[in-house]
C-alpha cells in the first residue's frame, strides 16, 4: 500500500524550476533513499511534501491525505529530522523535546511518558536535563531526532541527518532508522554518504533536474550499469602489446591504463579474469595485485548524473 503518493509536482523560483513534473510513490513500511546532486531538487521535493512549501502544479498525498486540502492532518502524521538542526540551544534536552510534543497535541502524563521514551530511544536519557549547547554535534543530532519520533509518527523524513558527525554516533543514528522502521514507521533517507544508503534503503530513487531518473531496489539499479564489472590490477611490464590483446579481447568493453595500474571493464570479472592473467603472463607482465569490483550505485549515479554524490 502506498503511504506517499507525488504526482506531477512542479516548483519553481522565479524562472528556475527546482522540482520538474516529479512523481514517486513510496509504499507503507519501507526505507527508501532520495539521492541527488546538490540543487538536483530533493530538498524542495520534501520540504513541499511537509507543507512548508507550496507547489504550482500536481498533488502530493500522505496516508491518502491531500497536502493541498489537509495540511494539517498531514503534519500529524510526519515527523521531521532537518538538515539543519531544530533545537532551542538554551533549554534542557527534555524540554525540547515536550516542546514539540505540545505542538502535537501531547499533554500532562501521556507528553512526560513520551518525552521519556524518546530521550531513551537515541541514547539521551541520561542528559536529560543537560542544555544542547554542551553536546557534540553527534548529540544534538539525535536529540532532534527524539524531538521528529515522539508523537509516533507514520512517516520519518530525515534529511542529511549524519552530516558532520563522528563515526559513533553515525552508526547510532543507522541503527535508530532500522529500529524505526522495526517498529512499524516508513522513512524517507537522504544522505551524501551512498554507503549509508547501501546499508539501510529497500528501494532508492536518484533525482537530478528535479526529476527522478532511476527509482527501484538497489539490484534492479545496479542491473543498469550495463552489467559491467570492473577488474583493477597493478602490474609492472605492460608494454603495448598487452594492452593490445586486451583491447582485443571479445567480452572486455574497455582498458585503461595509468603507469602500473591497469581498469578492465567486463560483463563478468569471474569468467574473463582467466583469460586476462593468461594474456599478461604470455607479455611477461608481473601481476602484484587484483581486485575485482561489481556495478554500485555509486558508478549508477556518476552514469546518470554526470556527477558524483557529493560533488
Amino acid at each position: 500500500m502506498a503511504l506517499v503518493e507525488v504526482k506531477d509536482a512542479i516548483k519553481r523560483y522565479g524562472d528556475k524550476v527546482s522540482v520538474d513534473h516529479l512523481s514517486l510513490t513510496i509504499e507503507e513500511g519501507e526505507i527508501f533513499g532520495l539521492l541527488g546532486p546538490n540543487g538536483a531538487g530533493k530538498s524542495t521535493t520534501i520540504n513541499m511534501m511537509v507543507g512548508l512549501l507550496r507547489m504550482e502544479q500536481g498533488d502530493i498525498r500522505i496516508d491518502g491525505l491531500s497536502v493541498k486540502e489537509r495540511p494539517l492532518e498531514v503534519k500529524r502524521r510526519i515527523g521531521l529530522v532537518p538538515q539543519d538542526l531544530a533545537l532551542y540551544e538554551s533549554m534542557p534536552a527534555a524540554d525540547n523535546v515536550a516542546f514539540f510534543g505540545r505542538l502535537y497535541g501531547l499533554r500532562g502524563r501521556e507528553l512526560k511518558a513520551r518525552v521519556a521514551e524518546a530521550l531513551a530511544f537515541v541514547g539521551l536519557e541520561d542528559r536529560a536535563k543537560e542544555l544542547p549547547k554542551t553536546f557534540s554535534g553527534g548529540m544534538k543530532r539525535r536529540l532532534n531526532i527524539a524531538c521528529a519520533i515522539m508523537h509516533h509518527p507514520k512517516l520519518i523524513i530525515m534529511d542529511e541527518p549524519t552530516v558532520g558527525i563522528d563515526p559513533q554516533s553515525r552508526n547510532h543514528i543507522l541503527e535508530s532508522v532500522r529500529e524505526l522502521n522495526r517498529m512499524g514507521s516508513t522513512v524517507i533517507y537522504t544522505s551524501h554518504y551512498m554507503e549509508e544508503v547501501s546499508a539501510i534503503c529497500d528501494r532508492v530513487a536518484i533525482v537530478d533536474q528535479g526529476h527522478v531518473i532511476a527509482c527501484g531496489t538497489q539490484e534492479e539499479l545496479r542491473e543498469r550499469v550495463s552489467g559491467e564489472e570492473k577488474i583493477k590490477m597493478r602490474a609492472t611490464g605492460i608494454r603495448e602489446e598487452v594492452l593490445a590483446e586486451l583491447r582485443m579481447h571479445p567480452r572486455i568493453t574497455r582498458v585503461l591504463h595509468q603507469e602500473q595500474e591497469l581498469e578492465l571493464y567486463t560483463p563478468s570479472s569471474q569468467n574473463d579474469l582467466q583469460d586476462i592473467l593468461y594474456i599478461c603472463a604470455k607479455h611477461d607482465a608481473v601481476i602484484h595485485s587484483v581486485v575485482c569490483e561489481q556495478p554500485t550505485l555509486e558508478t549508477l549515479f556518476l552514469n546518470l548524473t554526470g556527477r558524483k554524490l557529493r560533488d
